[in-house]
């Protein structure tokens, strides 16, 4: 019947607002690198918010137990969507970081950020400069990453994250600035 009270059911807008279809991830890619309890929060929080959610683990035997908690897998950022990505970096004493980092920045990742304490140069920089990265590119790593909420566990840690990356998205400073 035309008109009936069942014609929205088809409405995908409508079915995602009713939360009986998931809202489209668009371009939106998150992609934690390093499998950690701060990426397996990252990831889960990171779909709830519509993110496609990818980890990336160069390492074999990492990457075969992250593959028990059913996450999508790469070894590299090699042909992932780049454009709409936003890569973070969970494990700053990864030897491969600097190398993971390079190439999120070599596909034109959105936004690339690693955890670390402000207080200490990160040890990206270093790795970065020793691949031959410019300083003009390493300027775009992000550190610290997240809103500063004074974060501790790992799941704090990625609610400030996917809060930040939300606040950068829609061009908002984050923190309680209206």
């Amino acid at each position: 019947m035309a008109g009936s009270h069942h014609d929205h059911e088809h409405d995908p807008s409508c079915e995602v607002a009713h939360g009986t279809a998931p809202a489209p991830a668009q371009d939106k890619v998150l992609a934690a690198v390093f499998a950690t309890p701060v990426a397996s929060y990252l990831l889960r929080y990171g779909a709830d918010a519509g993110y496609r959610t990818m980890l990336i683990e160069p390492d074999p035997e990492r990457a075969k137990a992250a593959l028990s908690d059913g996450v999508e897998l790469a070894e590299s950022i090699d042909g992932a969507p780049a454009a709409g990505m936003d890569v973070v970096v969970t494990d700053h004493h990864r030897a491969e970081l600097g190398v993971q980092l390079r190439d999120a920045l070599a596909a034109g990742a959105r936004w690339v950020g690693i955890m670390g304490n402000p207080r200490h140069e990160g040890p990206h920089v270093a790795a970065l400069t020793e691949l031959g990265v410019p300083a003009s590119e390493i300027s775009k790593v992000h550190r610290p990453i997240g809103i500063n909420i004074g974060s501790r566990t790992p799941a704090e840690i990625a609610i400030a994250t996917i809060a930040g990356l939300i606040a950068d998205r829609n061009g908002k400073p984050g923190g309680f600035e209206f």
